[in-house]
């Protein structure tokens, strides 16, 4: 968009003015940097290749910046917001944490159900880089956009990241997600979900990213004991021409989460018509736009639900003055 960073930077200042305005709410809005060897992001959950940054961020680090910034400092007075890997990085944290947070609102999250890896289903599928056929291979696409026109194969961006660094250290996008959910392998390495070269899939590697990352499934797996902590906090966003296709799995969790008894999830999931990557839940405006106001946003939503989810007797007015 020509002149984007002007308007970047005007959102920016139009933050900056709300922010201190005398009818916003006092809240600490924290943007954590964790980089690691991998990634410019450590997907904030406990990892065998990157370490506890999730016990290490809900645990100590929040609670420190709560301590210093006279913060509440319960449960439910945190909530969780972002887009892309923040979004899964919301829902991830809330699942693993539930009781710590009161909400989160993910917008086009990366694959939250491992069925729908982009375009792959880890389970399923032998292959990554082609779809399942008898006389041919067809590649599967790795990047569109709004009118579906593909730029760039799975294969492609799988063999740039090889090109760029083996064993994970590219520091681009499908390395950082397998360095966060694969155990170590035998090299002290992230051991790999598929061969790079030929995008051939470990079935073992994808048993145990299901057991602990995929999040669609620990939902489902584990409801009964989750579910109470979770009632009306997951909320989820994304464009149903998301970029990436991670439209896909949101579609796969809804599936889910609509269907959830004892309780229901009491939450929402929207899809933003025509949207790309980014979209984060508002239907009025483009997403260009919209993608710069994640936090006037969110912000209006987590004080609904905080009067929805506040225990009796929660200090509700002291911070807004």
């Amino acid at each position: 968009m020509e002149g984007y960073n002007r308007i970047q930077q005007q959102e920016a200042y139009d933050f900056y003015q709300t922010w201190t305005g005398p009818d916003f709410p006092r809240m600490i809005i924290i943007e954590i940097q964790h980089q690691n060897p991998y990634y410019d992001d450590s997907y904030a959950v406990n990892s065998a290749n990157l370490g506890p940054y999730g016990d290490a961020i809900t645990y100590e680090l929040i609670p420190y910046i709560e301590e210093q910034f006279r913060g509440i400092g319960e449960g439910w007075a945190r909530f969780l917001y972002g887009g892309s890997t923040g979004g899964w990085e919301a829902l991830a944290a809330q699942v693993m944490y539930p009781e710590e947070y009161n909400g989160c609102f993910a917008a086009c999250p990366d694959p939250i159900d491992f069925r729908a890896y982009t375009v792959v289903d880890i389970y399923q599928d032998t292959n990554a880089y082609y779809l399942p056929s008898k006389y041919k291979k067809t590649l599967r696409p790795g990047r569109r956009d709004y009118l579906g026109h593909v730029s760039t194969t799975l294969e492609d961006m799988n063999h740039r990241e090889l090109a760029l660094g083996t064993n994970s250290r590219s520091g681009q996008q499908w390395d950082i997600w397998q360095a966060v959910y694969s155990p170590v392998g035998d090299n002290g390495y992230p051991k790999p979900i598929w061969d790079k070269r030929t995008g051939t899939i470990d079935p073992s590697v994808a048993e145990y990213w299901q057991e602990n990352y995929d999040l669609r499934y620990i939902l489902e797996r584990d409801w009964d004991k989750l579910g109470p902590d979770l009632q009306g906090k997951i909320h989820i966003y994304c464009g149903d021409m998301d970029n990436y296709y991670l439209n896909n799995a949101v579609m796969l969790m809804e599936e889910f989460l609509v269907n959830t008894e004892n309780p229901h999830y009491d939450g929402e999931v929207a899809y933003g018509d025509g949207a790309e990557h980014c979209w984060n839940g508002d239907p009025e405006l483009p997403n260009a736009i919209s993608r710069l106001r994640y936090n006037t946003m969110y912000v209006p939503k987590i004080l609904e639900r905080i009067k929805e989810g506040a225990p009796q007797g929660a200090d509700l007015s002291s911070w807004r003055y």
